[in-house]
Order: C-alpha cells, then sequence, then structure tokens
C-alpha cells in the first residue's frame, strides 16, 4: 500500500444510471477510501459523446448522494481536452504512438487472415513501417489515421489486492487505439492521463480490466509514471442468479429502481460491502461496514447478486431502526408507539404506509359469516378504555373462556376484523392504537 494518503476514483460513464454492478465498484472505492483516511475522487469518463447525457451525469451523483457516498473531488474528462493533446503529443514525439491508416474492412481482413492461418487475430503493426512518404501519400488521399499505442515486449505483472500475483503478457494483444480518426480519445489513454495527474494510489475495478490494466501499466510508463506505486484491485465480476454478467440496461436492477422499491441506503451499502467475500452477509451500520471492509477477504470466484438476500438486510435494519432514524419518512402523525409496534413486521419502510392506514384510517374488514357470532360477542366482551397492552390478554382470555375457543380459532378471526390482515404485529400493541370505537365498529361490520 502506498504510503501517501490513499487516494482513489470511481469513474462512471453517464451513458446510463447506476446500477449494482457499477455501484458495487462505487462502494469498494468508497470504503476503502474511508477506510484509510484517503480521498475519493468523483470522475465522469464521459468522452463517449454521443451516449453520455447530462441527465446521466446529475443522475449518478444524485444516487451517490442518497448512498451516502460522498465525494472529495470531481472532474468530467471532457473539460480536459488540453492535457489529453499534450499527454498524446509527448507519445508521439516518444516514437510510442503512431498512425494508422486501414478501414474496418481492412482491418477484418487482416483478422480473418490470421485466424485462417491459425494465428492469433492480434494486429500486425505493418503501419508501424510507413514511411514519412507513403504517410503524406495517404493523406493526401484524403485518408485521416488513428492511433494507437506501442505496446511493450514482455509481460505486466502486478501484486492484485485482491488475487495476488496477476500478469499480463503484452505480445499476445493488438496494439491499442488511442485515437480515433475524428481525434476524439478512447477510455483507455483518458483515464491512464487523469490517474497519473490526479495522483490516483490504488484503482479498484471489476475483473473484467485485468487485461486493461496490464495495457495501461505499460501506458503509464510510456508517459513517465511509476504504475508501481499503484495499488491495483479486481472485484470478481457480480452476476444474476441464471450466472449472467449483470448489465446496466436491466433496469430491475438500478439504483434508483432500488430506491423506489424501498430499500434502505444503510442496507444497499452493507450487501455489497460484503457481496463476494469470506465475511458474514449481517446487517451493518456505515461505521461497522467502513471498519470490517477488506479488499483481501473477497472471493476470487463471480459472486451473485441476490435480490432476497439483500431483503434480509434490509428486513434486519427496519427491526432495529428508532422511531428518531425513521420519523421524518413516516405518515404524518405517526407516533413512537406505532413504529415499534409495527417495525418488526417490516421488510421495507415503504410498508409502515400500509400500517398506518390499517390501524390510524378507515378500513372495510372482510365479511366472516362462519364466525358472525362469534365476532358479536367478541365485540361486546371489549374491555372500557383507556387501553395498554394488557388489554388484549385480557380481552382474549375472557372470550376464549366464554365462548370456548382457543389459538388459531380464537385469534385469527379477530385479527382479520381487526385489521383486514392475515398476520401482522401482536395485537397487543395493535389494539392501544386502534382504539374501542374503531375496533368494536370492524367486529360488527365483520360479523355482516
Amino acid at each position: 500500500m502506498n504510503a501517501s494518503t490513499p487516494r482513489l476514483r470511481f469513474a462512471p460513464s453517464p451513458t446510463g444510471f447506476l446500477h449494482v454492478g457499477n455501484l458495487r465498484t462505487a462502494v469498494a472505492n468508497y470504503l476503502f477510501a474511508r477506510r484509510h483516511g484517503g480521498q475519493l475522487m468523483l470522475r465522469m469518463d464521459d468522452t463517449d459523446t454521443a451516449r453520455s447525457k447530462p441527465e446521466y451525469e446529475a443522475g449518478i451523483q444524485e444516487d451517490l448522494r442518497w448512498l451516502g457516498i460522498h465525494w472529495d473531488d470531481y472532474a468530467r474528462q471532457s473539460d480536459r481536452m488540453a492535457q489529453y493533446e499534450a499527454a498524446a503529443d509527448r507519445l508521439k514525439a516518444a516514437g510510442l504512438l503512431y498512425p494508422c491508416f486501414e478501414s474496418e474492412e481492412e482491418l477484418a481482413a487482416k483478422r480473418a487472415m490470421r485466424l485462417k492461418r491459425r494465428l492469433p487475430p492480434v494486429y500486425d503493426r505493418e503501419m508501424l513501417s510507413l514511411t514519412a512518404e507513403q504517410r503524406a501519400t495517404a493523406e493526401a488521399n484524403g485518408k485521416v489515421p488513428y492511433w494507437r499505442f506501442k505496446l511493450s515486449n514482455g509481460e505486466v505483472t502486478w501484486k492484485d489486492l485482491v488475487f495476488g500475483d496477476r500478469r499480463v503478457k503484452l505480445p499476445s494483444l493488438s496494439d491499442p487505439v488511442l485515437i480515433r480518426a475524428d481525434g476524439s480519445f478512447l477510455y483507455t489513454f483518458t483515464s491512464v492521463v487523469d490517474d497519473l495527474e490526479f495522483g490516483v494510489t490504488h484503482i479498484i475495478r471489476g475483473e473484467d480490466h485485468v487485461t486493461n490494466t496490464g495495457i495501461q501499466i505499460d501506458l503509464m510508463r510510456g508517459l513517465g509514471g511509476k504504475p508501481e506505486t499503484i495499488g491495483f484491485a479486481h472485484l470478481p465480476l457480480l452476476t444474476d442468479a441464471e450466472g449472467g454478467k449483470l448489465s446496466k440496461r436491466f433496469d430491475s436492477l438500478s439504483v434508483r429502481s432500488l430506491r423506489k422499491d424501498g430499500l434502505e441506503p444503510d442496507a444497499i451499502i452493507a450487501y455489497l460491502a460484503r457481496l463476494g467475500s469470506a465475511d458474514d452477509m449481517v446487517a451493518l451500520t456505515r461505521d461497522e461496514v467502513t471498519a470490517s471492509f477488506d479488499l483481501g477477504r473477497m472471493s476470487h470466484s463471480a459472486a451473485i447478486f441476490d435480490p432476497r438476500q439483500l431483503l434480509g438486510i434490509n428486513r434486519q435494519m427496519m427491526h432495529r431502526e428508532s422511531f428518531a432514524d425513521v420519523a421524518s419518512r413516516l405518515p404524518q402523525g405517526a407516533t413512537e408507539d406505532f413504529w415499534l409496534s409495527i417495525r418488526g413486521n417490516l421488510d421495507l419502510l415503504s410498508e409502515a404506509r400500509v400500517w398506518w392506514e390499517i390501524l390510524a384510517e378507515e378500513i372495510s374488514p372482510p365479511i366472516q359469516a362462519e364466525d358472525a357470532d362469534f365476532l358479536r360477542a367478541a365485540a361486546d366482551a371489549l374491555p372500557a378504555e383507556p387501553w395498554d397492552k394488557s388489554t388484549a390478554s385480557l380481552w382474549t382470555k375472557a372470550l376464549g373462556a366464554a365462548t370456548g375457543r382457543k389459538g388459531r380459532g380464537l385469534y385469527h378471526p379477530l385479527r382479520l376484523a381487526l385489521t383486514g390482515e392475515e398476520s401482522g404485529p401482536d395485537l397487543k400493541d395493535l389494539l392501544p392504537l386502534i382504539g374501542r370505537e374503531k375496533a368494536a365498529r370492524r367486529l360488527i361490520v365483520s360479523a355482516g
């Protein structure tokens, strides 16, 4: 680990909203930075001008703020074209960035020919031997070059913070295109320039970037950087329940969809922080998650994103939330007694609204004709107010003795009449919140 203050970055492309796949990368960078007293930069990798949109940039920021992921610095690549031009000029001067004139059709033909000869479809570097005269002729004929970076021979190695020793054999790869024919820069190049100029000390991203990391380490050296001072970590990929890779176009896993569904930010952070790790999946506070976050505990195998497991974490958090924590998000008029009575039955905070309507407003309980006499007797046996948590026990005990009912035969008709629900919080907690008048009315209505 670098001896200086850790500086990390989360660098999404604003071509869509956040989904759990790239959010997991954001969570890892955020928690690592906070645990080690470091800084987090939010950088918009928006060089794809055709697909990058301001509304996605704003949406990413909004989602991160809602999750409580705060950044110390902000940048967007579209504002840094001059820096990329200068870096490209340095590479050209060093002979590491060379012009190419092949069309897509010509490149496809070359790949097909190599495959036919049972050779890997690696770029043949034919353009490296282009003379100044040949280049001038090509340009005179209206051809505009795109630019490739000349990779070194040999292999790149690093000690990955998740996987340990990693290596990428550069001769097995094509020289990467860094600048398109229209003059626009590719991510591989701009990301390296930014990481060097912003002093990034740790790069945490998905396992699908391993080969790209080998290329970028070589590119860093070409730009005079010292990649050996940077800590690289590659998180195993997330899959869905069928083992398929998560996609940003899978809207059911977008952050705003999770938010709309009523998931708690801390539940999402706690789940993603430990997803694919050797640590138990339990509901933790933000401070607990931060203090226990350890890249070395990550598995080397793909992790399955299970919405049911996430819901379980959310449920655990609901059951322990204090009234002060949720008061501002409860229905107007909701009291601490209401919250403490229902929280043990919630998966999502949004379900509190349902119980508020049941307890504080009017409902139409189902008609229970087969239990009509019992329900009328129950209404007549209701104790006088004021009611407390002992009322339900006294009432049902007397009612059971008078009617001979017990167990489900006693309690189920009462619950159904009083709440309209098959299950829910204990009647001893609900009855004082419903009140005698409302309880009597519901029992009579349910009796038909």
